[in-house]
């Protein structure tokens, strides 16, 4: 009977003590430890917060870092009836949102599941944007057309990269699976793409992305785009052997060559 009182005890006290730390010791992850630098920075962002508007703002930064794809509508409708320029949410909040989670993943603070979570965050706040994209109000930074080689019928790695370039703000052309080198020019040529990029997982697969480089030149949009590879047996000297101008390592890196090559013209 004393054992049992004991375990009763012991069980009791830890429930107590559960308590106590959901309450009043919350675990902080990279993500809530940016939230609160964030709240309270001091000088200039610390004034800011004061401002009901500029608080508008900070809700839909907080959402895209946080993944917060359920509220993040709700706050960008408020934003924008309380009269901010769509452009300047695009450009001065939710892209650099990205930028810091992408920052964050490079760090290994966050992994894919964040990540993920934070595309869909800026991808439900895109597409509130959509008509404003339809009058020109609001441009995307560019153009981009993707696909996995012709033979390769794997798609994980290149559809979690196509999100997180819809998350920065790109217009992605998803050409899908097994796609042939015709196929990845014809879609260059008919969307004016700037970055054409091409993913594969098997090294009896990855041949097909130097035909494709090939035929770009020979078709003539070779000099007005820039190349990117990725896939699991890629590498950066592989890519160079091919003549790609780039190597991404994962969808964060690709995500931030794509807006430096967009962005620097």
């Amino acid at each position: 009977m004393k054992f049992l009182r004991l375990r009763c005890f012991r069980s009791l006290a830890q429930g107590i003590g559960d308590k106590r730390r959901s309450i009043t010791r919350p675990t902080l992850t990279p993500l809530r430890i940016h939230t609160i630098l964030f709240i309270t920075g001091s000088g200039r962002k610390g004034k800011q917060m004061n401002d009901g508007r500029s608080a508008i703002l900070h809700k839909i930064k907080e959402s895209i870092v946080q993944g917060d794809y359920r509220t993040i509508g709700r706050s960008l409708e408020e934003a924008l009836k309380a009269g901010w320029d769509p452009k300047a949410i695009l450009n001065d909040t939710m892209i650099p949102a990205m930028v810091e989670v992408g920052n964050l993943f490079e760090k290994k603070e966050i992994f894919i599941p964040e990540m993920m979570l934070s595309a869909k965050a800026m991808l439900a706040a895109m597409a509130i944007f959509e008509p404003l994209f339809a009058t020109g109000e609001v441009k995307t930074l560019g153009t981009m057309v993707i696909g996995t080689v012709k033979g390769d019928f794997h798609d994980i790695g290149k559809n979690i990269v196509a999100m997180v370039m819809k998350g920065n703000g790109i217009n992605v052309v998803d050409l899908g699976i097994d796609v042939s080198p015709e196929q990845f020019v014809e879609a260059t040529k008919a969307n004016s793409a700037r970055i054409v990029g091409m993913s594969a997982l098997l090294t009896t697969t990855m041949t097909q992305m130097e035909p494709t480089i090939k035929l770009l030149a020979r078709e003539g949009p070779r000099d007005r785009v820039k190349v990117m590879v990725r896939g699991g047996p890629i590498t950066e000297d592989f890519a160079r052997k091919i003549g790609a101008d780039f190597f991404a390592a994962n969808a964060s890196v690709a995500a931030r060559i794509a807006r430096s090559i967009l962005e620097n013209g």
